[in-house]
Parts: structure tokens; C-alpha cells; sequence
């Protein structure tokens, strides 16, 4: 639908009537103009000024959320295959051009437009910690530019997931997590590769079927209320699907919660053997009570090898107080809170240019410095955990494991990188693993990273020299 708003005009028209979105192609990170239009009119103002040096811009989160002890560098994958992709079809040009500042001479050359810069980066998977440089990208500046909002987009939403994901899965102590956040996630994007980030963050399934066929994330579902509302009895309900299905988890508190477990029982018993009931699933109440008593009950029934699945509203918090209580709970279900990260929803993450024409650039202003130049991140480690990060000069052989490795190069990505996503998530949990332990409690806890002498240096030189020229 058209979307209008007063006072914002380009060659003194409405800028937003314009923007009549008919397709969800239109608005998805393979579209060329997913950008800001300021990155449409610096790319004018450079290609008109003759604006071609390759240029360092560096993409870091300034403070974590206070609820982050870490964070996970997700989204890679997907951000690779935009960038190799991009390129601006007729009609989009077209509808540029019918903006007003965008002569012909300009559509032209961006008709030709292709990525041709580098990027190195974290491996998919690695926690980071505030200033420390995701990924850099280095390029002719009109190109580094240009895909600053698919950036920050991609990395940004994937990132918050799969850090999310990893403080509920720590607070699960090793039950397994099922994401069942497709319906509260804030788009079709978002949900599809969410349920990817989610994966990656140690979610053990999804019960998103997009995503299972885009990324190939392990499926799960059985069986909602409304199947058993929609038969005349809840045993009626439980024997008609266990019919259709006889290897399945029943949903037990539609009605009566208890009620639910001695009718799974009396079925799972009168079946016998043509019945497979693998797990009952609880999904309302106090879930620590309501386990123990149906566990009590599965057991003196003879079906010690019923599990139970928790569900219902659940955050890491509710899961941590469940585990460290030893709830009889086998696995639990997350929604919204997981999907949409609840707590910690956007991040103070920033795409900042780091250098031009080989000269380091910063920014000055107040709470949101940027550190110059192209930069290197090491991890340093004693006895199998680490202790501390650097951040150094990109030429510097500091102690530790350098964090950034190319990615892309020359526009193309690098033969040999893997995305391959259970690669990723083993990754992703033995990185997670090699934290301090503090880290990955749910209560904040610091980490420390520095900056090398050289950097600090060179940061001292870069702000003497701009506040001397300004």
C-alpha cells in the first residue's frame, strides 16, 4: 500500500508515494535497492566527484544489551550470497530515476554495477564482544557503501537470534530447545532466517517448514489445541490422531492438564505396541508441579521412556529456574521471546568507515567514536579457555587466534569457506564452550578486550590530525 509523509520530498514531489510494494521480492536483501536513500545519493555525489579510492568500512556493535554477556557473528552465509548477487534490474533503475536526482548518466553506471571489494570476517558461529570488528569490508568506496543497510540488515538480525538462542540453550543445561517462533517472528524474512540463526545458536529443531527446505534446520510438530478442540472428547482427539500418526507427542492440557497425562496413559496402555508415544507435551500452568506429577504418573504407568516437552510463554529465565530446580523436563518449546529476542531486540551495531585513499577516518562524535584503519582481533587462551581479545592494526602478529580470515575477494566468495550449517553450529558450541565460565551464566559478566599499542596509537594520530583540519 502507498505510504506517504508530509514534509519529505525529492525534485519537490512526495518522496513515499512512490514506494507501492506488490511483491515480497521487492522488499527481500536480494534487491538491489535495499538501501537508504542517502546511499543512493552519496553514490551520485562520488561517482559525479570522481570518488573512486577503495575505502575500509568496519561493522562492530558499540555496547552489548545489558542482558548479553556475549554475542554470536551470524549471517554471513546469507549477507555473501546478496552481495555476489546484487545487481540492479531495468525497472529498478527505472523506478530510481522517476525520484528526480538520479540523472541518466547515473542509472548508467550503476546498470553495470557489480561488487568487486573484499571482505574478511568472523567465522559464522564466533562470540564477540562490544568494538571488536565483525567484518570489514574493503572496496571502491561507492561499492563499500552501497550495501551498508544489507549489512548492518543481515548480520544485525541473525546476530541477535543466534545470541539469544545460545543463552536459552545454556540455560537448558542440555535438554534440547525446539523453536517454535515462526508465528511471533517480525516478518517472513525474519522467521526463515531466524530459524537458521536460532539453529546456529545450539536450537536443536524448528517447526518452520520454510526453513527446514532453505536451510535444511532439523523440522518438528505434531499437534495443536484446535485438533483436539475440533473432536467431540480429548480421548476421541488422541485416538483419531495417534490412528494417523501412532509415532507422536500428544498435547496433554487443553482442558485438564493431569487429566491429559491419565488419557495418554490409558491410550498409550490400551495400544500397546501400535502406539509409539514418544513425549507428552505441557504448555500451560506451573510447569515444575505439572512435571513432576505427570512424570510420577508416566513412570508408575510403566513408560519411563515418555518424555516430557515444556512450552507456554517460556524465556531463559523461566528455563533456568526450571533446570536448576531439575524439573523433570526432556526438552521445551520457545516462541516469541526466542524469535523476536524479547529482551534485546535491536543492537547498537554500526558500519563505520574506517579508512580512504589508505588514510585512517574516524568519527568524533560523543559515544560514537570509531576506531581507525583495518583491524585484527585476537583471542588469546590458557588452558583451553579463553582469557581476553585484542584488537590490533590489520598487520599485527599479536598472541592469540586472529578472529577475522577473507571471506571475498575481488567480489567473489572465497572457495573453501563453509557454510555448511551443522559445521557451523558444532562451531558455534565448541567457541561458546570455550568461554569463561562466568560468561555463560545468564548474570552479566565482564570479558576483556583491549587495543594493542600500535592501535592506540594510531587512533591518537588519526583524532589529532582531524581535530587539527575541523
Amino acid at each position: 500500500m502507498p505510504a506517504t509523509s508530509a514534509g519529505m520530498t525529492v525534485g519537490g514531489r512526495p518522496l513515499f508515494t512512490h514506494l507501492q510494494i506488490s511483491r515480497i521480492e521487492a522488499v527481500l536483501p536480494g534487491n538491489a535497492l535495499f538501501a537508504d536513500l542517502y546511499e543512493f545519493t552519496m553514490l551520485r555525489a562520488y561517482f559525479e566527484l570522481g570518488m573512486t579510492e577503495r575505502a575500509t568500512f568496519s561493522l562492530f556493535v558499540r555496547k552489548l544489551p545489558s542482558r548479553r554477556n556475549f554475542l554470536i557473528a551470524c549471517g554471513l552465509g546469507d549477507l555473501l550470497d546478496a552481495i555476489q548477487s546484487l545487481r540492479f534490474e531495468p525497472e529498478q533503475l527505472r523506478f530510481l530515476g522517476s525520484l528526480g536526482p538520479f540523472p541518466e548518466s547515473f542509472l548508467d553506471w550503476l546498470r553495470g554495477f557489480r561488487f568487486t571489494g573484499d571482505i574478511d570476517a568472523m567465522r559464522e558461529g564466533t562470540p564477540f564482544f562490544a568494538n571488536e570488528p565483525i567484518l570489514e569490508v574493503t572496496a571502491p568506496i561507492a561499492e563499500a557503501q552501497l550495501i551498508e543497510t544489507l549489512v548492518l540488515n543481515q548480520i544485525g538480525l541473525q546476530t541477535i537470534l543466534a545470541s539469544k538462542a545460545a543463552r536459552i540453550v545454556l540455560a537448558a543445561r542440555g535438554r534440547a530447545v525446539v523453536d517454535f517462533g515462526a508465528r511471533r517472528a517480525q516478518g517472513l524474512d525474519a522467521a526463515t532466517k531466524g530459524a537458521r540463526a536460532l539453529f546456529i545458536g545450539g536450537v536443536a529443531a524448528t517447526s518452520n517448514v520454510a526453513a527446514a527446505k532453505a536451510y535444511g534446520v532439523p523440522v518438528a510438530g505434531t499437534v495443536a489445541h484446535s485438533f483436539i478442540e475440533a473432536c467431540s472428547s480429548e480421548t476421541e482427539a488422541f485416538d483419531a490422531f495417534t490412528k494417523v500418526f501412532p509415532d507422536t507427542t500428544l498435547l496433554v492440557d487443553t482442558y485438564d492438564t493431569l487429566a491429559g497425562v491419565k488419557k495418554a496413559i490409558a491410550l498409550a496402555q490400551r495400544r500397546g505396541d501400535d502406539l509409539k508415544l514418544r513425549a507428552i507435551r505441557l504448555d500451560s500452568g506451573d510447569l515444575d508441579q505439572l512435571a513432576r506429577s505427570a512424570r510420577r504418573m508416566l513412570d508408575q504407568a510403566g513408560l519411563n521412556g515418555v518424555k516430557i516437552m515444556a512450552s507456554g510463554g517460556l524465556d531463559e529465565d523461566a528455563i533456568d529456574k526450571l533446570t536448576s530446580r531439575n524439573a523433570p523436563i526432556d526438552m521445551f518449546g520457545v516462541g516469541a521471546e526466542m524469535a523476536a529476542s524479547g529482551d534485546a531486540p535491536t543492537l547498537d551495531m554500526a558500519y563505520k568507515l574506517a579508512e580512504y585513499a589508505g588514510v585512517g577516518r574516524m568519527k568524533l562524535s560523543a559515544g560514537k567514536a570509531n576506531l581507525p584503519g583495518r583491524k585484527q582481533a585476537f583471542r588469546q587462551f590458557r588452558n583451553g579457555k579463553a582469557i581476553g581479545d585484542v584488537i590490533g592494526r590489520h598487520d599485527e602478529s599479536l598472541p592469540g587466534v586472529p578472529l577475522l580470515r577473507p571471506v571475498m575477494a575481488a567480489g567473489r566468495c572465497i572457495a573453501g569457506e563453509a557454510f555448511d550449517l551443522a559445521q557451523v553450529r558444532a562451531h558455534a558450541s565448541e567457541a561458546i564452550g570455550a568461554l569463561p565460565a562466568t560468561c555463560l551464566l545468564l548474570a552479566p559478566a565482564p570479558y576483556e578486550v583491549t587495543i594493542s599499542p600500535k592501535l592506540t596509537r594510531y587512533e591518537r594520530e588519526t583524532r589529532t590530525r582531524l581535530t587539527a583540519a575541523h
